[in-house]
């Protein structure tokens, strides 16, 4: 078993969550400074003004998922507000802003919301864009998940197999009742995972036409990836006994599958007829 006694305080009350988190913010821009300076099609201006606008409203989408999953479950299971695993905030209106919690979907889908709304009042390609920086924000997720492994968020259920992680330390996330006891380490898991996909990515990058095929792509692995093994998670039920990561992977890949082959058959017709 591999035991954690790591403080995920660093110090006064920063979390290393919110470091490692930082950090991986830092690689996404760092990412695009890397292409650009290789040839992007891509302005310095321009990447400065999608962080401008992708980073608050990546937070703000993020921060508001997380606030309407804790009043669903707080309306469909009043037991588990009473318990104190979730926060009813229709209850408690001044916690919704500045508090704790967030999600992963909600930076991801939030911050594309954003950088999509700029691009239709400028002249960034928004598909060249995310495409470019879509292995780029894989391998954030990678370097924030060690936040999360430190943290003790995103904790797995009980497990006996060698390589559970113990959390012992009383500022871990984890609940009362876990601490001390073996869970799977999802995180690690999803860390490992990621970086597979960072690797697959930049291997296909340039490969799918049009712009934007690659982010899908993206979005769909990482999709595959929560509804599988959000199994393996302690977390509170949304709706159908699923949890809201999962609900939302299957609305996404509901929607991107079909609009992926779509996009791919139709570029393989148009390049068989440029050969004809």
């Amino acid at each position: 078993m591999i035991n954690i006694d790591i403080n995920p305080i660093a110090f006064l009350n920063i979390r290393w969550y919110g470091i490692f988190i930082a950090l991986a913010i830092i690689v996404v821009v760092l990412w695009v400074t890397w292409q650009i300076r290789k040839g992007a099609r891509i302005s310095y201006d321009t990447l400065f003004m999608a962080a401008i606008v992708g980073i608050p409203s990546g937070i703000v989408i993020s921060r508001l998922l997380h606030v309407i999953d804790n009043i669903v479950v707080a309306k469909l299971h009043p037991e588990l507000a009473l318990a104190g695993r979730v926060i009813d905030y229709t209850q408690y209106l001044g916690q919704i802003i500045g508090g704790g919690g967030l999600t992963a979907y909600g930076a991801i889908l939030g911050a594309a919301l954003g950088i999509w709304i700029y691009s239709r009042f400028s002249k960034l390609n928004f598909g060249y864009f995310v495409d470019l920086v879509a292995p780029a924000i894989i391998l954030a997720q990678a370097v924030g998940r060690i936040g999360c492994t430190i943290n003790g968020c995103c904790y797995g259920t009980p497990t006996l197999l060698l390589w559970g992680i113990i959390y012992n330390h009383p500022d871990a996330l984890v609940p009362r009742n876990l601490l001390g006891i073996p869970v799977h380490p999802t995180t690690v898991y999803e860390l490992i995972y990621n970086l597979l996909v960072f690797g697959v990515l930049v291997k296909l990058r340039g490969r799918f036409k049009p712009d934007g095929s690659l982010f899908l792509i993206y979005l769909g692995l990482y999709s595959l990836w929560r509804l599988s093994t959000d199994f393996m998670r302690v977390g509170t039920p949304f709706l159908f006994g699923l949890h809201q990561a999962q609900f939302i992977a299957i609305i996404v890949l509901a929607i991107i599958i079909p609009v992926l082959a779509l996009r791919t058959r139709w570029v393989r017709v148009e390049e068989e007829g440029e050969s004809e």
